[in-house]
């Protein structure tokens, strides 16, 4: 079982930005803006081009749902989704709010947020998420 499902099992703490039956969105502990946040499918593949396409429609509209929440959370011009990754054998797209295409360097620090913080951001997005129904 990765990491991540274990986060989506609830087996693991993470700062929960938005959930269905089939999907799961949290903050990135290492992020590089405010607001990065990792949707992950709740069944576990580790390519993200192996879910059926089904599936893959059903994730694309899912993150696109939380995406918007985090426009509305974090306003920026554009909100970048990333799907990137060696280090989790589990799909998942980062969704990363953006004003200039440096924002999205993943090679740039990334940024230390309190715990409070990340409680504050994923809480900002979460109800915005739940507006949108």
């Amino acid at each position: 079982m990765s990491i991540f499902s274990k986060i989506a099992a609830g087996e693991i703490p993470s700062y929960k930005c938005a959930e269905s039956e089939k999907f799961y969105a949290f903050l990135d502990i290492s992020p590089l803006a405010k607001g990065h946040t990792l949707v992950i499918p709740r069944k576990e593949v580790d390519y993200i081009f192996d879910l059926p396409d089904e599936d893959i429609a059903e994730f694309q509209v899912f993150a696109k749902k939380v995406a918007v929440a985090l426009k509305a959370a974090f306003p920026c011009r554009k909100v970048a989704q990333v799907v990137l990754g060696l280090e989790v054998p589990h799909a998942h797209i980062h969704l990363i709010p953006m004003n200039c295409e440096a924002d999205v360097d993943f090679h740039k620090e990334k940024l230390t947020l309190s715990e409070k913080e990340f409680e504050e951001i994923a809480e900002s997005i979460r109800r915005e998420f739940e507006t949108l129904g």
